[in-house]
């Protein structure tokens, strides 16, 4: 809440860049204590101006008003008040601020006045020698970014999904770098649709693995069924990769289908190519969540035949042993006159009628595959 009184006075239209805002990059945020920037730089007719590297961003914006160009900067997980100077500066909106410092947001396409404001989420495919039932398959991260007619401004939440080499590209390409902020925000919206599909690749060797486990033919002494585990910790992986995308598919199609006041329309078309990937890349984690609810029911059943082929061999042997056991229960009987009893081939014709008797049922359940 201590931001609040720059946010307010960012927002107020009379004073967006027309009258100077208060020290606000430089006031709020200790000297001694590291920077949240981790690049600034002005960029003019396709190439980044030399002796910028190193602006603040309000000296980058000053530069800007005086010679033309766009600033671009990027910001790593800033704090309050590490970012109030520089939403006064930018005139950037108090919620759109708030969904940019305490990130854990949806990805969304938000207008504020003359501002675009774009969450991104990042997927990071996470390395595993075997998958296991706490095995984390994928990292997520987050972008935001405020997309401005002469500025950009990018936040980055997470370990992963650096923007050095995005960054790097773009000056490798002045053609499309010359179209402004524009074409920062499609090269970030393909970089981190790139980003899906290599960890989609990845997701789908996870589960062709298990898949390929689960209808193999178990080992000896292996009984069915443990793998559950292991699919059920895949399928919440995938689950938090559809989080990731799904919810953006609404923003390339706006981006790339209705006209923009701060998109360049030849940048749109790009847009529509980012649009077409991210609907593939979403039409596989859908295909996955299906593929991973078939393997886990194919799983359970397989689980459950295991259970009745036991429970099958338990009640034949317990048929088998029922002969003998009622045989001998009669004879056991202390009655005096029994037949048989006090014959001399008694007991070996008892003997030999349990056996016959034992293996004739005991073939007749092995021909019906009971045993």
């Amino acid at each position: 809440m201590s931001m609040l009184p720059y946010l307010r006075a960012a927002v107020r239209p009379a004073l967006r860049r027309s009258t100077p805002v208060q020290p606000g990059y430089d006031a709020t945020r200790d000297p001694s204590a590291s920077s949240a920037v981790v690049d600034c730089a002005v960029y003019r007719d396709g190439g980044r101006v030399e002796g910028t590297a190193c602006l603040s961003p309000r000296e980058a914006m000053r530069r800007v008003r005086e010679s033309g160009g766009f600033a671009w900067i990027g910001l790593h997980e800033p704090t309050e008040a590490e970012f109030a100077g520089i939403a006064a500066e930018f005139g950037l909106h108090p919620l759109a601020v708030e969904d940019a410092v305490h990130a854990h947001q949806r990805p969304k396409l938000e207008r504020y006045d003359d501002t675009l404001f774009t969450v991104f989420k990042t997927i990071h495919y996470v390395e595993h020698a075997q998958l296991t039932a706490t095995s984390e398959v994928v990292e997520t991260g987050e972008v935001m970014c405020f997309t401005g007619t002469d500025f950009v401004i990018t936040v980055r939440h997470g370990g992963q999904g650096s923007l050095k080499g995005l960054r790097h590209r773009l000056q490798d390409d002045p053609e499309l770098l010359s179209r402004g902020p524009s074409a920062v925000l499609h090269s970030l919206a393909d970089h981190v649709v790139d980003g899906y599909i290599a960890v989609a690749a990845a997701v789908q060797d996870d589960i062709d693995e298990v898949e390929s486990e689960v209808f193999a033919a178990p080992a000896k002494g292996v009984g069915r069924g443990g793998d559950a585990g292991r699919i059920y910790q895949l399928k919440r992986e995938v689950l938090e990769f559809k989080r990731a995308v799904s919810p953006l598919l609404r923003p390339m199609e706006l981006l790339s289908e209705r006209p923009m006041r701060l998109v360049d329309p030849d940048i749109q078309k790009y847009f529509r190519d980012v649009a077409d990937h991210l609907a593939r890349v979403h039409e596989q984690v859908i295909g996955f969540d299906e593929l991973l609810n078939s393997i886990l029911q194919a799983n359970l059943a397989q689980a459950t035949v295991a259970q009745n082929e036991d429970m099958r061999k338990i009640t034949s042997w317990a048929a088998i042993i029922a002969v003998p056991t009622m045989i001998c229960g009669v004879y056991g009987m202390n009655f005096e006159h029994m037949p048989e009893l006090h014959w001399k081939y008694g007991y070996p014709m008892v003997m030999a009628s349990i056996v016959g008797i034992c293996f004739t049922i005991h073939r007749a359940l092995r021909r019906h595959g009971w045993l």
